[in-house]
């Protein structure tokens, strides 16, 4: 007979195992974002889409191996609490001289979960909380690199881009040095600040998104620190500086959580977003390390950030405000800007999809370039709360709307599938409530959503107000996916004319409508904006209404082309590098 192993041996052969799963997703996760300057460099735009997909689904591939193998090995004893604290105290000394700890934990956790699928936290046998409070490494090298200004500010960009070579040279290098140092000036004399650039610390590698490069980092001047971000595109004639982003709130935009996943080679992360996080103050760690591809640890992180806030107030949960939602129920915590949404158990009239076309619809927004206009959200399984921690509203609509997906007894709340999004203000009561200034760069916003979003081949379906959110920035992004489709599976159809009174004025349409078509002509019916910001959308997004734009944009996205969607305003380019027939 075999001999049975031990409980240790089982721990340290498991530990072992996982270990090496996860230093295998580091190593393909790298080499895929590494791919990023090749697909820059040679315009490869399709090759950029694809790795970005490929990187996404490479974690549960992997997981996924990891888990049968577990299961393969430790067979009866899967389930041994005391062989799996044994196996994360080795695992965490396996992943101690390592400079993507936290990222290694995160792993660990998603081995655990997906074989207990833990209700709530259970610390013995995951990283509720990182084992080291502080980094268990030092940097092997600097994740920024540092200029000290000599000269001009023109002579220190030009020196900067020089020094991020890529195989296709700049259009005009000398040019955009100055265009550049022009805008830092102007800059710094609305600032009042000192005109010099003292230094300047950027980060070593750059971000490689879409269609786009960016160079991210800071400058001193003076007493100010200003961000910096340099957007490269590369045009026919060769590489240029599109854009200079010199502020908190434009940088943050370039990073939005509206935004896909940037492509950026690091080896040591946790520098990489403590350095961001100086340049964005307000934004979460969460939220950094999903902008760098980690969503994984970016959903820890911000797990551990709403556990934090839990324990350090007295917030309870609540339903969202805003208009009730036909497919999910809606709920926050008023101190805190996130929302949970848990699908319903039944939709309302005249919904007719159902809960796995929902779940197929997150996923469809997780995968695709979501042109900074549809909100990331991070999918939870089997969360517990504290009862007490909800209203009684809440708690009413959740035992009638979402009994399959949530169980409440005497002391506490189980979530068994929740998505966590950041809350934005609903477009309809933004209208009511917001200052007419800013009501009118949201409605314009608006249509501008809608026209991102139909370049990056997505139709929201509900274009409705209720349906459209307005960020702390001012910038319009979609949040209802339940209707979601892609552009090129749309039918554009012009509205029939009516052949006589009876069908002028039916109630109902007296032609065919298929499952996918869409009549552009009908959006102003129920555009359901009020005066006089009905004629501000009509005024500037005319086209909308006309099957030509629809049409024409299916057909770039239809012969490959992929649309650059720039995370910045017009006004912010330096020139004009791209021309196309129609306007997205």
């Amino acid at each position: 007979m075999p001999k049975t192993p031990t409980d240790s041996r089982l721990s340290n052969l498991s530990a072992a195992a996982i270990h090496a799963a996860f230093d295998q997703y580091q190593t393909q996760f790298k080499a895929i974002t590494r791919r990023a300057r090749a697909r820059f460099e040679d315009q490869d735009w399709r090759g950029m889409q694809a790795d970005a997909v490929e990187r996404l689904d490479l974690r549960k591939k992997i997981i996924d191996q990891i888990v049968t193998e577990t299961r393969q090995r430790l067979k009866n004893r899967v389930h041994d609490k005391l062989i799996w604290a044994s196996t994360k105290a080795v695992y965490s000394s396996l992943i101690a001289d390592r400079d993507d700890w936290e990222i290694a934990e995160t792993f660990f956790n998603s081995v655990t979960r997906r074989i207990f699928s833990t209700i709530g936290v259970d610390p013995k046998i995951e990283f509720v909380d990182t084992d080291f409070d502080t980094p268990p490494t030092r940097s092997a090298r600097p994740v920024i690199r540092v200029y000290p200004g000599a000269g001009s500010t023109a002579a220190l960009i030009a020196n900067i881009m020089a020094d991020y070579p890529f195989r296709v040279g700049f259009q005009n290098l000398s040019r955009d040095a100055q265009l550049v140092a022009a805008e830092v000036a102007a800059h710094l004399r609305a600032l009042d600040a000192a005109p010099s650039v003292e230094r300047v610390e950027l980060i070593d590698s750059a971000f490689y998104r879409g269609n786009g490069a960016y160079l991210v980092g800071k400058m001193y001047c003076g007493a100010l620190i200003v961000p910096l971000a340099l957007a490269l595109l590369n045009s026919p004639e060769g590489i240029v500086v599109d854009a200079v982003l010199l502020t908190e709130d434009e940088v943050s935009i370039l990073f939005s959580f509206a935004r896909s996943y940037f492509h950026v080679a690091v080896d040591r992360p946790y520098d990489l977003v403590r350095f961001l996080k100086s340049i964005m103050p307000r934004k979460r760690i969460a939220e950094l390390y999903i902008a760098i591809g980690y969503h994984k640890h970016g959903k820890t992180e911000l797990y551990r950030d709403l556990l934090h806030h839990l324990a350090t107030t007295d917030d309870k949960f609540e339903i969202a405000p805003g208009d009730r939602g036909m497919v999910m129920l809606v709920f926050t915590l008023a101190k805190y800007d996130m929302v949970f949404k848990v699908i319903k158990d039944h939709f309302d009239h005249p919904k007719t999809t159902t809960r796995e076309k929902v779940i197929e619809k997150y996923q469809l927004v997780f995968t695709h370039d979501r042109a900074g206009r549809l909100i990331d959200a991070q999918e939870y399984e089997h969360l517990e709360f504290e009862r007490r921690r909800f209203s009684a509203e809440l708690l009413g609509q959740l035992q009638r709307a979402a009994a399959s997906s949530v169980v409440i007894d005497d002391q506490r709340v189980v979530i068994h599938h929740v998505y966590v999004e950041r809350r934005v203000t609903p477009l309809n009561i933004y209208e009511r409530q917001a200052s007419e200034e800013a009501v009118h760069a949201a409605i314009i916003d608006y249509g501008n959503a809608i026209k991102d979003l139909a370049a990056a081949n997505i139709f929201p379906g509900d274009l409705l107000l209720k349906n459209f959110g307005v960020t702390r920035h001012g910038r319009v992004v979609s949040y209802d996916y339940d209707e979601l489709t892609l552009l090129t599976d749309c039918n554009i159809r012009p509205l029939p004319a009516p052949r006589d009174d009876d069908e002028a004025f039916s109630a109902e349409p007296w032609f065919y409508v298929g499952e996918n078509d869409f009549f552009p002509e009908e959006f102003q019916t129920w555009l359901g904006l009020a005066s006089p910001w009905r004629k501000v959308f009509i005024d500037r997004h005319a086209d909308l209404f006309g099957v030509d734009f629809w049409k024409c944009t299916q057909e770039r996205i239809r012969s490959g082309e992929v649309i650059h969607i720039y995370p910045y305003p017009p006004s912010r380019h330096l020139s004009a590098k791209w021309e196309s027939g129609c306007e997205t």
